[in-house]
């Protein structure tokens, strides 16, 4: 497996919010949902998956696994046409950019980063990206490994955020992800992952976690 480059990747002496993005600040399964109608297909939340529960709409027979894998392409191929940003996401996430780091780390082949770059840049979600297929837990560990300075890691996926528990400690791991048929399949998160509403709510855990992160570098223990 190639090493994810991060040469590029430049932190300020300041806290830091990775984030992913599929129905994190981007909407996904609704829209891709919608992508797939378009095409005569359909999919049925039966389980928390997309391989297996896309069927044609003339005759109710399942897509074939690699032709599944061929619409997901497609669909991030033509991303700016169908995705459009979560409730709260732009507002809440230039207030939090006044007081911390954002890097978004999306769960997807890099050959499409350009693709996903273009659509948050027209967003007006400016801030640093990282397309990759690889585990997100050694990723946020490179990028923070060496840094005093508080951390949140937001996903919708319980196995993301088990992956950065695993790796970087004392991030604050946040499990964010819409109210939609599919998701009620979800694995769920482990205990000490905190569930967040919204973004809302989201900030209001990053706020409050990076102010007694910062306490507790201005006053050491005894």
């Amino acid at each position: 497996m190639t090493e994810l480059d991060i040469s590029h990747i430049r932190l300020g002496e300041r806290p830091l919010i990775v984030c992913d993005v599929d129905d994190v600040v981007l909407r996904f399964i609704d829209p891709f949902q919608l992508f797939l109608q378009s095409l005569g297909h359909e999919f049925l939340p039966r389980s928390f998956r997309l391989h297996g529960n896309i069927i044609s709409k003339a005759d109710g027979t399942e897509i074939k696994s690699e032709q599944v894998s061929r619409l997901i392409e497609e669909f991030f191929e033509a991303q700016e046409l169908w995705q459009t940003p979560i409730d709260q996401v732009v507002e809440t996430l230039s207030r939090l950019s006044r007081a911390a780091d954002i890097l978004f780390l999306t769960a997807m082949p890099p050959r499409f980063q350009d693709h996903r770059r273009r659509l948050l840049d027209s967003a007006g979600l400016l801030f640093p990206l990282l397309a990759s297929e690889q585990p997100k837990g050694p990723i946020v560990h490179a990028l923070h490994a060496s840094r005093s300075f508080p951390v949140a890691f937001i996903d919708d996926m319980a196995h993301n955020l088990h992956s950065v528990r695993e790796h970087v400690a004392d991030c604050l791991l946040i499990h964010l992800m819409p109210n939609s048929p599919v998701h009620r399949f979800a694995p769920a998160a482990a205990d000490d992952i905190t569930r967040a509403t919204d973004w809302a709510h989201a900030a209001g855990l990053i706020e409050a976690h990076f102010l007694s992160g910062t306490v507790n570098r201005a006053v050491p223990a005894a």
